[in-house]
This record gives structure tokens, C-alpha cells and sequence, in this order.
């Protein structure tokens, strides 16, 4: 069998860097981490290649090539999606579709053939035992979680390293919170399952003699859901790891919580990890006991995001508007909250129900479902807000065009830039990013319109914090990235 995984077109969103990595010249932010895995999975006499739609076009002549073709989407993807499938429809070749775009919207995609769902370490053999008899079904899923101890390393090989501002591991999935909005529990369940330390040190060696030395995101939704693993195998097993090797930093997604355990953040910044990703959702207590936020409750929120900064870890944070408890002056007091805390690249969306989780069982039970999320920070939603939707989308624009205004998106720069205590890790040179501070001197320090704010924090940066003078320019790139994409969706 020639087989072609696909992996769709992402649109223009916060995550995917679009305007930010073109200055580095890579082409995506992430590979399709999921389907390099399947590749993994699937026989070895099997031919297999991968087609980013992020990186290169999918022609005619790679669908003519493939006897099969193995799809995997999230829902921010559902547009690309559409176009592959009736592609391939008219090529004439068959459509394995799998993640968490399908797993419960599959009956929506009737054009493709064959569904492998939820975790495919349990449901892609019994898939292709039967394609191979010739009596496969049509849906093949599951309500158990494998043991991703037996989750094999990703498929490196099908991608070109070049293409790629970071690549990607996963050490655990699950998340032992109950938050209302979030399908990561639905699709993966409370308990924090996890790869033994060996596994993920073995992935790591993998890309290191690959000669891969940039960023490395742990994709885990809440890296630190299993503390004792971490503090007693894991982090000492990085640690260990880490000596004498050069870059690969590393970023994860993680839970406000962190901020209690000094030891925990102490450990991770020594592993090599630099930045985390943190759902703070909103400063509204209301909202937060709302969605069932619970960690995030009864807390200075704030302080905890500083305390993080000072040991070492940048925040990246998550904010969402539309709760039902929303008055109007969320707004500014989510502009507020992000300018004091210093978080530089603070993704703002409104409220989406996905489904599958326990905010969409419930506003079905209320009536107030409006079809399909898009996933996107795009200024839409598939519920029927409390708050008037044209208030709430003009609240939105308002947030979206202060954080990101140039003022106000580098002075929040500077109030990290106070806090934050950088790790020591060893770099290794590279030629685009050194180049990367030529051109953001050109097109921000010349031609943007933020020029003004641009040299004003190399220059502080270069008398106040030489050290971090290349984070500095890191910064203003997220920014233009930023500010293009809220230009894409008007706001």
C-alpha cells in the first residue's frame, strides 16, 4: 500500500505564528505531530509520505500516487478539510479521517470512507486487520484510554526539519480538572497518563541527532498533571539529558497552579523549559466558578502569573469572553489584568462550545446552540450569548485592538521584561535568527508603525536587560504577528 497522510491547512490564527515565523523563513510553527505518530503505527512495508498543506500545496500527482489517504483535523481545520476530501472523492481514493475534528461530528463528513476515532493506539489495528480481510467498517472507536507507554515515537523521517520553527513531543494526556468548555477530559479523560521518562528522553535524543537544536513544545494539555512523576523521573531525567547539549528549549502548556510549587518550576526551568501556556480564562470570579475553574479561584491571579515570570518561565495565557456572568466592564477589566501581568502573548477569544463537553450539554439543554464552533479566535461563537452578541463582539474588538495596540503591547513587554528571570540555556548559533533581528529592524524599526515603541525597548532592553535583547526582539515579532492577524479579522 502507498499511503499519503494529509494534514489540512491551518487558518490565520493565534497559535500559528503565520506572520511571525517568516522572519526565521519556516514555513509552520508545529508539524502534525498526530499523524507522524499514525505513521509510526501503521505496517512497515507500507509506503508512506506526508503532505503540511501549511508548508507545501497538495498537487494532483501525490493523489494519484496514494492507494490510501490518512486525514487528521482539529475543528479549526474543518474548511481545509472539506476541500481535501472532495479532492480526493474525485481522484478516486479512499479517506481514513481521524482526531479530534471527527470524533463526534463524524456522521457531518459523508464523503469520507472510513473513521478511525478517539485513540489510535487501540482503534487503527483493528482498522486495518479489516481493511486488509476487506471487510472494513465504516466508524472504528472507543470509550477506553491506551497505556501511550506503548506509543511509539513520531514518523520524523516523512517531514523536512527546515520547514518548522519547533517541533513536538508529548510525554502525558489527560487533565485532572473539570473545566466546562474544554474537550480536552472528553477526549482524554481526568487521569494523567503518561510515557515513562526513558521514552521521552529517547524521543529527545531522536530529534537531537536528527540535528534538531530550536524549540521544543511538549503538547501536553496540562504537563503537570502528575507532580510526583515529574519532581521524582522525569524532570531529573531531563536534567540529565540536558548536559552538555546545546538549544532545544522547551514550552508546555500548563496550569496556574504551578505557580504554588517553587521546587516543580525550579526543576523545569533547570530541565531546559522556558515558557508555559496557562488558561487564566478571565479576572471574574463569577466567570471562573461559572466554567468550574476551580484552580483559578481564590487566588491573586496576578501574582501567581509574576511568581512564575520570576522563576523563570514565561507566561502565555489563554482569555476567553462570553461567560454568562460577562457585564460590560469585562472588557477593560481584561485589558487590565493582561497589561499588569505582563503577559506578552495573551491569546483573547470568545466563548465556544465544543462538542463533547459539559458547556454544550448544557446550552443544548437551553436551547442556545448555534451549530459548529470554527476553533478559531476569530471573533465567532456557536452559542447564544447572555450579553448582547453585537456588545460582546464590539467589547471583543476592543480588547483585541488595546492589548495589541503598539503602545500598550510594548509596554506590556517591558513589565515582563522587570520580572522575568531568564533560564541558562546553552544556544546555538543560527544564522536565521540572527538575521531575523536585521529584518524586524527593517520592516518594524523602519516601516512599521510601531517603529517608535520598537526602538524604544531595544533600547531599554540594551541598558536595563542586555541578556534578554534577543527575547526583546522575539517579542516584537509576536506582536506584528499579532496585530496582522486581528487586521485579518477585522478587529
Amino acid at each position: 500500500m502507498k499511503v499519503l497522510l494529509i494534514s489540512p491547512e491551518f487558518p490565520d490564527t493565534f497559535w500559528g505564528f503565520k506572520h511571525a515565523i517568516k522572519f526565521i523563513r519556516k514555513r509552520a510553527a508545529y508539524p502534525p505531530l498526530g499523524l507522524l505518530t499514525v505513521g509510526s503505527m501503521l505496517p512497515r512495508e507500507w509506503t508512506k509520505r506526508l503532505v503540511d498543506v501549511n508548508v507545501k500545496e497538495l498537487k494532483d500527482e501525490d493523489l494519484a500516487w496514494a492507494d490510501l489517504v490518512f486525514l487528521g483535523a482539529m475543528a479549526v481545520q474543518r474548511d481545509s478539510v472539506a476541500q481535501i476530501v472532495s479532492r480526493c472523492k474525485k481522484a478516486g481514493v479512499k479517506v481514513v479521517a481521524g482526531g479530534p475534528l471527527f470524533a463526534a461530528e463524524y456522521s457531518q463528513f459523508e464523503d469520507i470512507d472510513h473513521f478511525v476515532l478517539n485513540e489510535a493506539e487501540i482503534t487503527l489495528a483493528p482498522f486495518l486487520e479489516d481493511f486488509q480481510n476487506g471487510c472494513a467498517r465504516r466508524v472504528y472507536g472507543t470509550d477506553e484510554h491506551c497505556d501511550i507507554k506503548t506509543t511509539p515515537a513520531p514518523m520524523w523521517e516523512l517531514i523536512d526539519f527546515k520547514d518548522y520553527a519547533s517541533m513536538s513531543v508529548q510525554f502525558s494526556r489527560g487533565c485532572p480538572f473539570h473545566c466546562e468548555f474544554c474537550n480536552v477530559t472528553a477526549l482524554f479523560g481526568h487521569k494523567s497518563r503518561i510515557k515513562s521518562a526513558e521514552q521521552v528522553t529517547g524521543e529527545l535524543d531522536l530529534l537531537y541527532s536528527l540535528g534538531w537544536r530550536g524549540q521544543v513544545f511538549f503538547v501536553d494539555d496540562n504537563f503537570i498533571g502528575n507532580k510526583k512523576y515529574l519532581k521524582t523521573r522525569l524532570l531529573p531525567a531531563l536534567m540529565e539529558w540536558r548536559k552538555n547539549k546545546k538549544g532545544m528549549p522547551f514550552l508546555t502548556e500548563a496550569s496556574i497552579d504551578l505557580a504554588d510549587d517553587e521546587l516543580l518550576m525550579e526543576m523545569m526551568v533547570s530541565s531546559g523549559f522556558d515558557a508555559v501556556f496557562i488558561g487564566i480564562e478571565t479576572p471574574s470570579e463569577e466567570g471562573l466558578a461559572e466554567c468550574n475553574k476551580k484552580q483559578n479561584t481564590k487566588r491573586d491571579l496576578i501574582a501567581s502569573v509574576k511568581c512564575i515570570q520570576r522563576n523563570g518561565l514565561q507566561v502565555h495565557g489563554g482569555f476567553i469572553l462570553g461567560f454568562d456572568t460577562d457585564t460590560r466592564s469585562i472588557f477593560q477589566r481584561q485589558i487590565d489584568f493582561i497589561q499588569k501581568s505582563g503577559i506578552v502573548t495573551a491569546m483573547v477569544g470568545l466563548l465556544q462550545a465544543p462538542v463533547g463537553t459539559k458547556l454544550y450539554e448544557r446550552l443544548m439543554r437551553e436551547g442556545r446552540l448555534l451549530g459548529q464552533m470554527t476553533g478559531n479566535t476569530d471573533g465567532t461563537t456557536n452559542i447564544v450569548t447572555r450579553m448582547d452578541f453585537a456588545a460582546l463582539r464590539e467589547g471583543y474588538a476592543y480588547v483585541m485592538g488595546s492589548i495589541y495596540s503598539p503602545k500598550q503591547y510594548y509596554r506590556r513587554i517591558r513589565t515582563f521584561l522587570r520580572e522575568y528571570k531568564p533560564p541558562k540555556i546553552k544556544a546555538r548559533p543560527d544564522l536565521q535568527r540572527t538575521l531575523a533581528l536585521f529584518r524586524s529592524m527593517l520592516s518594524l524599526g523602519i516601516f512599521g508603525r510601531e517603529r517608535f515603541q520598537y526602538w524604544g525597548i531595544l533600547i531599554w532592553t540594551l541598558f536595563r536587560r542586555p541578556q534578554m535583547i534577543t527575547l526583546a526582539v522575539t517579542c516584537a515579532i509576536y506582536g506584528h504577528h499579532f496585530r496582522k492577524s486581528c487586521k485579518v479579522h477585522s478587529f
